[in-house]
């Protein structure tokens, strides 16, 4: 799976945040150059959002 469209069309959460949790962790694997990009076809943003939607990757929104 490169996007996870299934997940995106049934998910019923603020949009809005979990897009920047995606994001977000986008950034975070480029930075750590993450070799599970490369086995996503160097899909840095859909491996992310697969990340999020699937829950591998947890998130917090933080009150500044």
């Amino acid at each position: 799976m490169i996007f996870p469209l299934e997940q995106l069309i049934e998910f019923t959460g603020n949009v809005y945040e979990i897009t920047c949790a995606a994001v977000r962790r986008a950034y975070q694997l480029s930075m750590v150059k993450d070799p599970e990009i490369e086995n996503n076809d160097g899909k840095v943003v859909s491996l992310a959002a697969r990340q999020v939607f699937t829950k591998q990757v947890e998130y917090q929104i933080e009150d500044q």
